[in-house]
C-alpha cells in the first residue's frame, strides 16, 4: 500500500480534482501509478468519491479544441458510468458555498466550486496536485506531488 492510500485508509469519501482524471487518462508518467492505485480503489469500493461536473467541463476542453467530440463524449461517459464516484452538478448550495471558501481562501472561480462540492457531498479529503488547495482548512488535502517516489 503507497502512502497516499495509506492517508486515504482514513476516510471513506473523496473529493477529486480535474487534474486526477487528465493525469490519468494522459498516462502521466510521473502521477499515473497513483492515479491508478486511486482509481482502483475506488472502482473497488475502497472509497467513494465525488467530483464535480466542472471537471467534466475542464476535462473535454482539449478534445474539443481538437475538433475530437468523440475523445470529449468517451471522457463524460468514462466519468458517468465509474463506479463509486459521484459526478456531481453545482447546485445554488455549492454556488453559495463556493463563494464562502473563495472569500476566505481566494481560490480560483472552478477550485473553488470543486472543494464546495466535496464538502456538500460529505467528502474528508480532497485529493489534487494543486498546492494553491493546501491553505484550506475546510478539508484534509492530498497533493499528489507530495507522495512522488
Amino acid at each position: 500500500m503507497g502512502r497516499l492510500t495509506m492517508l486515504l485508509s482514513d476516510h471513506t469519501r473523496i473529493g477529486l480534482d480535474t487534474s486526477i482524471f487528465i493525469y490519468h487518462l494522459e498516462r502521466h508518467p510521473r502521477y499515473m501509478p497513483l492515479t491508478q492505485d486511486l482509481l482502483a480503489g475506488v472502482e473497488a469500493g475502497q472509497w467513494t468519491a465525488v467530483a464535480s461536473t466542472v471537471a467534466l467541463m475542464e476535462l473535454t476542453v482539449r478534445p474539443w479544441q481538437l475538433e475530437r467530440p468523440d475523445v470529449a463524449r468517451a471522457y463524460e461517459e468514462a466519468l458517468a458510468q465509474f463506479p463509486h464516484l459521484t459526478l456531481a452538478d453545482v447546485t445554488r448550495d455549492v454556488a453559495r458555498q463556493a463563494a464562502r471558501l473563495r472569500a476566505q481562501y481566494n481560490l480560483r472561480p472552478a477550485d473553488a466550486l470543486h472543494v464546495a462540492t466535496a464538502l456538500a457531498h460529505d467528502a474528508t479529503v480532497f485529493v489534487t496536485n494543486d498546492r494553491d488547495f493546501a491553505r484550506l482548512d475546510a478539508l484534509e488535502i492530498a497533493i499528489l506531488g507530495d507522495f512522488v517516489t
